[in-house]
């Protein structure tokens, strides 16, 4: 009973202090919070990269906590159990990096991809064999919409690690497709009638990035064309309206071609008789 009181008369010296230490405490941490919503609302609006406003509110948001944890054992009088709790945060850092390496790795890649990103959202972009838009972005992850509609969580560390194609950042993104015709033909005038119609349609650049043409290959039966054309990825976001010019600009050379007579011949089999034999086919099997 006296070792009770005697605990029961420490608690009670130290009551103010231990009011005031949490109070302290509860303020900074409603303090953090509120500074870090303040901070993702005006620095992302005015970011390039929204994983910048995160990072300075997610360092600022844990410093101040750090803070409120080292006032509180100050003001309760253990002074010394803050610079042990310091020191052996840094130790307990050091030990859950390693044993966590690859959440550690997520996150430094999410710092490093804050300052210098190889991408933003709504870009239509590639990494290993996933291609998709850029729909979040997170000190951990990217997420990505794949092009048949599913959501993608990529670790940010694989993102670095892996070769990344961006197709819109700069707000051009290349189509192109190829068309056979019959040997017989006039290949530059068909050539030049594919150019000028590929420049009427709509939504087809024109200028540095206009249509070109050319023959791409000497296949058994055809010679194959193939036909560039870009588009403006900022005027022409979605997936859908990239497929829907590409399939009018094809629509469009196949009338072309039809409306000209131009033979698009399909596969020819070509039959040798290296005997003195005529074929016969036996016409009661057919």
């Amino acid at each position: 009973m006296e070792q009770l009181e005697i605990y029961l008369d420490a608690i009670r010296a130290k009551l103010p202090a231990l009011l005031v230490g949490l109070s302290v405490l509860l303020v900074l941490i409603i303090c953090s919070r509120i500074l870090k919503k303040l901070i993702s609302a005006r620095v992302k609006p005015k970011a390039k990269n929204p994983l910048i406003a995160d990072f300075i509110g997610q360092v600022v948001s844990t410093t101040i906590i750090l803070i409120g944890v080292i006032l509180f054992f100050q003001i309760i009088g253990f002074g010394s159990v803050a610079t042990t709790l310091v020191t052996g945060a840094g130790i307990m850092t050091f030990i859950i990096g390693f044993t966590f390496k690859d959440i550690g790795e997520n996150f430094l890649s999410g710092i490093l991809m804050a300052f210098k990103s190889p991408f933003r959202i709504g870009d239509l972009v590639q990494t290993g064999d996933i291609t998709g838009y850029v729909t979040s972005l997170s000190l951990r992850e990217t997420t990505l919409k794949s092009l048949d509609g599913k959501d993608v969580f990529i670790p940010n560390s694989t993102i670095l690690k892996e070769p990344l194609s961006n197709f819109t950042i700069d707000g051009f993104l290349r189509y192109e497709f190829v068309i056979g015709v019959d040997y017989q033909e006039g290949v530059a005038k068909i050539l030049e009638d594919i150019q000028n119609r590929m420049e009427t349609i709509p939504g087809v650049l024109l200028g540095a990035h206009k249509p070109s043409t050319f023959i791409s290959g000497f296949e058994t039966n055809t010679v194959n064309i193939k036909v560039l054309f870009w588009i403006d990825t900022f005027d022409k976001n979605a997936k859908a309206d990239h497929f829907q010019i590409k399939s009018r600009a094809m629509n469009q050379v196949l009338n072309l071609l039809l409306d000209s007579d131009i033979n698009m011949p399909a596969n020819i089999m070509e039959l040798k008789n290296y005997q003195d034999k005529k074929f016969e086919i036996d016409v009661s099997k057919q």
